[in-house]
């Protein structure tokens, strides 16, 4: 193919990926009333599940009892005409999104595919297999772990008791939206570290080399969003020193492949 022709491929996995989002925005768009009361609003009070498990931990090994509450301590308002409604459309859109990734992975996959071995393209089902529960398993972390210990740290900071936080609805979905769907992308670390080991570009020597530097940046996060205690901050760590060896074990594999070939 030439480079028009691959630019009309491109153009055509666009406006299809683009459909595929619509679609499934529209769905989330009729759900929305379920969507911001059961999902959205639900890691403001105090028996969500994250609260409640850290709440436990905390009692029964004497940590930080910050998690121990009715509700965080801060409203959200909406403070635009348009403001309730143009949210309304636009956290479809990210719903639409993270419904709709499986389908853009595939058309991905079929953008690619001819620049793969016969061999490499009978793996597609397994690609998309992996690639989605990776990133759906990066949403529930980010909503269920990252989102929760995020707004506790921010709803109970204080700079003077003289400051009252009501916090804007852009601004408290912000949040919501960014850490999980961050945390379905960093999620794809493996498959990124997969294809960037095809063509050269990252090696398991150099994943082993900049191990300690990686797992520095790892707590460094986890001490930001976490309350201070080292339970929490482990719990947060774990996950991502689990991608990082994961993808070290797929970088070495590659580069056995390359010797032997």
């Amino acid at each position: 193919m030439s480079f028009l022709d691959h630019l009309e491929e491109l153009r055509w996995l666009l406006v299809r990926g683009t459909i595929a989002i619509i679609v499934c925005a529209a769905i989330a768009f009729t759900f929305s009333s379920f969507i911001f009361d059961e999902i959205i609003f639900a890691p403001i009070d105090g028996d969500f599940i994250t609260y409640q498990f850290f709440c436990d931990l905390a009692n029964k090994y004497d940590l930080d009892k910050s998690f121990c509450m009715e509700r965080l301590p801060f409203e959200i308002q909406s403070r635009t005409m348009d403001g309730q409604f143009s949210t309304d459309i636009w956290t479809s859109i990210a719903v639409g999104f993270i419904l709709a990734f499986p389908v853009i992975l595939w058309e991905f996959w079929k953008f690619i595919s001819p620049a793969l071995y016969e061999s490499e393209r009978k793996y597609a089902v397994a690609f998309l297999f992996c690639t989605s529960v990776l990133f759906f398993l990066g949403i529930l972390f980010g909503y269920y772990i990252i989102t929760p210990l995020s707004l506790n740290f921010l709803g109970n900071y204080r700079i003077s008791d003289v400051v009252k936080n009501d916090i804007d609805l852009q601004s408290y979905l912000s949040i919501i939206k960014t850490t999980s769907i961050s945390c379905g992308l960093i999620f794809e670390l493996p498959i990124i570290m997969y294809f960037l080991s095809k063509i050269g570009l990252v090696t398991a020597v150099t994943l082993r080399g900049y191990r300690r530097y990686a797992y520095v940046i790892m707590l460094i996060i986890a001490a930001i969003v976490t309350p201070p205690d080292v339970v929490s901050q482990v719990i947060v760590t774990i996950p991502l020193v689990i991608l990082y060896e994961i993808s070290i074990l797929i970088a070495a594999r590659i580069d056995r492949r390359k010797k032997v070939v």
